[in-house]
């Protein structure tokens, strides 16, 4: 009896250790099994990365939207010539979607400023008809997915802001010209 309670006594301190040895192992980060977050940080990291790769899943849906928005008004014109009260609502649907990229993207929503920051002196001209107002529109808007497309959730893209604001440019001319 007294060499079972001898045993006893001497492994019972080994079994304590790795009891609290698998206990501190899941307190050092990286460590966990289930790679769960070790802590609030890892946690709030984890968060704002999936959400910063959501955003970005959305900012190129809104795109494809704008550019799917271009070719249905321009099919519209192209078969009468002139736009619906449905196109007109299309149009500002499309004015809405872009101010959101453009948003998105950190751009400004001040226009005066996109006056004053022109980039090259084409920007400058306006489409001298609706056909060639909605061929530009329909350039731009493609201009503008392929930046979106470019671009990654740790980049700011200034072509794309640009694109953005040719496109408003555009969606606005249609408006008052319709």
């Amino acid at each position: 009896m007294v060499l079972l309670t001898a045993a006893l006594v001497a492994a019972a301190p080994s079994v304590a250790n790795a009891q609290s040895a698998s206990n501190a192992d899941s307190l050092i980060p990286g460590r966990q099994p289930n790679d769960q977050p070790q802590s609030i940080k890892d946690f709030l990291a984890k968060q704002r990365t999936e959400k910063a790769k959501r955003d970005h899943e959305e900012l190129l849906k809104r795109g494809e939207e704008v550019v799917a928005l271009t070719d249905e008004l321009e099919a519209a014109f192209a078969h009468g010539n002139q736009l619906s009260a449905g196109d007109a609502a299309k149009l500002e649907s499309l004015e809405k979607l872009v101010h959101r990229i453009r948003k998105s993207l950190g751009g400004d929503d001040d226009d005066e400023a996109d006056d004053a920051d022109r980039s090259s002196p084409a920007d400058d001209r306006f489409p001298s008809s609706m056909k060639e107002a909605f061929s530009d529109l329909k350039d731009m808007s493609d201009k503008l997915m392929d930046e979106l497309k470019k671009t990654t959730r740790f980049s700011v893209s200034v072509v794309a802001i640009q694109s953005t604001n040719a496109v408003l440019k555009l969606v606005r001319f249609l408006k008052l010209r319709r």
